[in-house]
């Protein structure tokens, strides 16, 4: 099964750290150009030099995903700089707010829709028509086990991911006639900085470790290698899957 991305064009956003870096690295050394992108210039420039230590082509682009306009001008950037796009990985996602749902601050809601909704749509909307120019394209979206099954004291960012595996399975079903195949990643809680402050609980660690079949958190780049398989030719026939990638947790085993 094919998955080399020789002469493909990616976008990857939230790269410039944990599961984001990890796959633009991944698809960097599948031979993909990846143009990473995040709010902060000097950490995408970090990120982009250490793809390029490795071999790989990295453009960084700062942007802000909760920003129509930052997004459209990364799509144009990348059109640009690369006369193509063929793969959109939607990973920026923010999460300010833990706590009960009903005790959420207004603006705590509305930073969190823009970020991890409305930037996949305004990223969409902006990526689509040049991968319906070029034939075709792949679209994967970072979802969560918590779009699945909420988490506790997580209620805005897990209904902005249950959004995001509904946006999927839609955009799955309109895109499919001019193939572009949409899918959707859930990962479990994997050890990154966005994170921190539930790995670092010896409590949550502890009631994880047990609940889940592998005794342990993820790392990032265990969540890149299925990204790869959704950005390569070796998914063709996939579209509208949510891939969870979880260790077990989500089993409920006792």
């Amino acid at each position: 099964m094919d998955q080399t991305l020789s002469g493909k064009v990616a976008i990857v956003t939230g790269a410039s750290r944990g599961i984001g870096q990890s796959i633009a690295e991944t698809l960097a050394q599948a031979g993909a150009k990846v143009v990473i992108a995040s709010r902060k210039q000097d950490d995408l420039d970090k990120a982009a030099a250490s793809i390029k230590e490795q071999g790989g082509e990295a453009l960084p682009v700062a942007a802000h995903t909760g920003k129509k306009d930052t997004l459209t001008a990364l799509v144009q950037k990348t059109i640009d700089t690369y006369g193509r796009l063929d793969i959109l990985v939607n990973n920026a996602a923010t999460n300010p707010h833990f706590g009960t749902l009903l005790d959420a601050e207004d603006s705590l809601w509305q930073k969190t829709i823009e970020v991890n909704i409305m930037g996949n749509v305004w990223l969409c909307q902006a990526a689509v028509p040049h991968m319906q120019k070029g034939g075709g394209g792949k679209i994967i979206n970072i979802a969560s086990i918590v779009g699945l099954n909420p988490g506790r004291f997580q209620g805005i960012y897990s209904a902005t991911k249950a959004a995001i595996i509904s946006l999927t399975k839609t955009l799955a079903m309109e895109l499919g006639s001019d193939n572009i195949q949409v899918n959707a990643i859930a990962p479990g809680l994997v050890q990154t900085k966005f994170a921190q402050v539930l790995w670092e609980s010896e409590s949550m660690m502890e009631v994880v470790q047990t609940r889940t079949p592998l005794g342990r958190i993820g790392q990032p780049e265990e969540i890149a290698g299925l990204a790869l398989w959704l950005a390569s030719p070796a998914s063709s026939f996939t579209t509208g899957g949510v891939f969870v990638v979880d260790g077990g947790i989500t089993l409920g085993s006792l």
